[in-house]
């Protein structure tokens, strides 16, 4: 078995990359390494470590022609490079490279490889934007409402659509939840990102580790033929309920191998209250059910990074002034923290982030899932209660009946729902292309697996860039069911880039 893989450089690249080494059935894996410095020594290592088993080119993911050259040959393609945040907060060129052509000129070299191997697009829970107590379960078909300003997000829903539509033989698309990694703490104290996720947002955390045995379970029973069912198809990577936090478990389990808490070192306003992304996933039994690969706990796994990281226990040792003194005051202060848009005057970002409201200035006054405000935490995270209390979003169609007996009058209810039509007369094959028209009047052409168990819909106003999901909200109830949990319905707002700057537009005025 000959396999390709990009971004294994990255948390989850790494994994896979040392997991699927451990088949045996593995003749060579030929990987894609960017012309980065540090990538230098990375590629003597996998060298050294893996022998003639491996071949590293170098280069643009984004360059077509070195990506036919990766695939050639190959069984199977894992597609995992990605500009994430907070660089392609600070980088909209190397997040637009990365996420979005990127993932068209892997689509194209796979559709042109003869034969044409079998292709693993890592997509991202962030195509989902924000989700707070009123909806903190979701699934695959779920409404796409990439947050507002969220570079990575917006290129990754473009690229994994043309994944989708670009008419591959076998496929699947896995969208990432949040992922656990021995370098957590590292990696989130060197920007005010962390001040991004909100308190209550909901959060299914899952390891590197099993990402990485995800992939290898995946491509060691495809080869024994024991998955037949598995292709065409999106899933959610997720962890199940041991693994639903909120924000605020987020801190309250990273920081305690220092030997503190969110009270301990954080203010409530520090944090935004809106325009994050994060999922507790009702359908994420799925791939548990076929690879059997959630096994790390998150509490355990933050005890796991303590150990491995003895350092961070001199934190118990430091008063907790002296450590906001010379860590937390920075990152709140830094170009992407909540904290510094309110503070400057950053009037597209902050109301992104907050809308008019101002977030609690104390822990008393902050509602907490995590502490039980809106209902006991473990019954509040059950999937199951979720289901009983009809608390899932409608997608608009029934969906009980298998995709294979779908009919044109499912596709006019869907359609109906997203606040347009299908202009289609019969269904053939779920995925042949249809004609559908937005509320808009845009007409285009796509799959009904694309629109129906993917969330897409117009690609012309309905995907960020300008977000204007106030107004289509106001006409698409597919979207006005879950983002009016944290907008108002008068609110009447635009967000874009301008010359890679934040802008908004409040009904004519232009900011």
């Amino acid at each position: 078995m000959k396999i390709a893989m990009t971004g294994t450089s990255g948390n989850m690249g790494r994994e896979v990359l040392l997991q699927t080494m451990q088949l045996r059935c593995v003749e060579l894996v030929r990987v894609l390494l960017s012309d980065k410095k540090k990538n230098d020594k990375l590629a003597k290592r996998y060298r050294r470590e893996y022998g003639d088993r491996i071949e590293v080119l170098r280069g643009s993911v984004a360059d077509e022609a070195l990506c036919k050259k990766l695939v050639e040959g190959t069984d199977y393609v894992v597609h995992m490079a990605a500009v994430i945040p907070p660089r392609s907060d600070a980088d909209f060129a190397a997040s637009e490279e990365c996420n979005r052509r990127g993932a068209i000129a892997m689509a194209n070299a796979v559709k042109a490889a003869l034969p044409q191997p079998s292709y693993i697009h890592i997509s991202t829970v962030a195509l989902y934007g924000n989700r707070n107590e009123k909806h903190p379960f979701g699934r695959v078909g779920d409404p796409l409402l990439v947050s507002a300003f969220d570079a990575y997000a917006m290129h990754k829903l473009e690229g994994e659509r043309y994944c989708l539509e670009a008419g591959l033989k076998r496929w699947a698309v896995l969208r990432q939840t949040a992922m656990l990694h021995p370098n957590m703490m590292r990696d989130n104290v060197s920007d005010g990102l962390m001040f991004h996720t909100c308190l209550n947002a909901p959060l299914e955390w899952v390891s590197a580790r099993d990402s990485g045995y995800l992939i290898k379970r995946i491509l060691e029973r495809d080869m024994k033929g024991e998955i037949p069912g598995f292709w065409k198809k999106i899933y959610n990577i997720g962890a199940g309920e041991k693994a639903m936090q909120t924000g605020y478990d987020t801190f309250k389990d990273g920081f305690s191998i220092i030997g503190g808490s969110a009270e301990k070192f954080f203010k409530p306003e520090w944090f935004a209250t809106r325009n994050f992304h994060g999922l507790w996933f009702s359908d994420g039994d799925e791939l548990e059910t076929l690879f059997n690969y959630q096994r790390d706990n998150p509490s355990d796994y933050w005890k796991e990074i303590g150990k491995a990281h003895k350092l961070y226990a001199l934190g118990k040792l430091v008063p907790a002034k002296l450590i906001d003194l010379f860590l937390f005051k920075k990152l709140r202060n830094h170009p992407n923290s909540p904290y510094r848009w309110r503070k400057n005057g950053d009037r597209a970002r902050t109301f992104a982030s907050f809308g008019d409201g101002m977030p609690p200035a104390s822990w008393k006054e902050t509602t907490l899932i995590a502490k039980g405000d809106f209902g006991e935490f473990s019954a509040f995270r059950s999937v199951e209660n979720a289901k009983k209390n009809g608390l899932l979003l409608s997608h608009g169609y029934d969906e009980e009946k298998p995709m294979e007996k779908w009919e044109i009058g499912d596709m006019r209810a869907a359609a109906s729902f997203r606040g347009g039509e299908c202009l289609s007369g019969e269904v053939t094959d779920p995925y042949a292309k249809l004609r559908w028209k937005c509320h808009d009047g845009h007409e285009f052409e796509m799959t009904p697996y694309t629109v129906l168990r993917g969330g897409h819909w117009c690609p012309k106003c309905c995907q960020p860039s300008p977000w204007d999901f106030d107004r289509l909200a106001k006409d698409i109830p597919f979207f006005a069911q879950v983002w009016y949990d944290s907008h108002e319905k008068e609110e009447n707002v635009r967000y874009e880039f301008e010359n890679g700057a934040a802008k908004i537009t409040f009904c004519g005025d232009e900011t």
